[in-house]
């Protein structure tokens, strides 16, 4: 809708070609959400007549050496527990190219739970991502918050 203010969603963190959702706040433009984030449900049963039809645009050719866009997203990782756990997830992120901006672990009786929040240029990025991780031994399950 040419200028009109747009936000992604903190909640649900909707990227490329994730099916999406606008809802038209009050003050701050059009939050786009993921259609399957329960807190964009919550607000569509709420305020039916403020959800909107939203899709990725296709944008312009960037410039020559520019970087493409990235889009924040959680992955969750639980693994067994072990000495380089971390460092081994932390270098196929590397290796991927993708930025960390924040982690969050948490072990208790030989278990690890790890939150990362992610910069990714889009959906296909994020799950060759995830099935890399699977593969590291030890890890037990890796995806998408």
């Amino acid at each position: 809708m040419g200028k009109l203010l747009t936000q992604l969603g903190r909640c649900c963190k909707p990227a490329p070609p994730d099916a999406i959702r606008g809802f038209v706040t009050r003050g701050k433009g059009v939050s786009i959400h993921r259609t399957d984030c329960s807190n964009f449900a919550n607000m569509s049963r709420r305020n039916p007549e403020r959800v909107i039809s939203a899709e990725w645009g296709g944008g312009e050719a960037a410039p020559a050496g520019a970087q493409p866009p990235v889009y924040p997203a959680d992955i969750v990782i639980e693994a067994a527990d072990r000495t380089g756990l971390l460092r081994d997830i932390t270098e196929v992120l590397s290796r991927e190219k993708i930025n960390v901006t924040a982690v969050n672990t948490l072990s208790k009786v030989g278990r690890a739970r790890m939150q990362f929040t992610v910069e990714i240029t889009g959906v296909p990025q994020l799950q060759r991502t995830l099935k890399l991780v699977k593969t590291i031994p030890s890890v037990l399950s890796a995806r998408r918050a």
